[in-house]
């Protein structure tokens, strides 16, 4: 599974309406309201790679309000059991 942060920038006025069209594009899994040098983050999830050039400049990009975005990569997830056994020292 192919896994995209999507950082975008949005018209301030228009933050809720942008994030719930967000919501129901195709693969997107999270919508987030943030602080920051952004206005919401998206989680994307797809099987191909290639979905991803459609997702995200086409339904993403285009919908008004939506002033930049800069789509980021997972390489590796990391599950809070893994971080939890990753720091044991298999002390009682």
């Amino acid at each position: 599974m192919i896994t995209a942060i999507v950082m975008i920038d949005v018209e301030v006025d228009k933050i809720p309406d942008v994030a719930s069209k967000i919501a129901s594009a195709p693969q997107v899994t999270d919508v987030y309201s943030v602080t920051g040098n952004v206005d919401l983050i998206a989680i994307v999830k797809t099987p191909q790679y290639d979905d991803l050039a459609t997702i995200v400049p086409e339904s993403i990009a285009k919908i008004p309000g939506v002033k930049s975005l800069t789509t980021h990569l997972a390489f590796k997830e990391y599950s809070s059991q893994e971080l939890a056994s990753a720091f044991d020292l298999g002390l009682d």
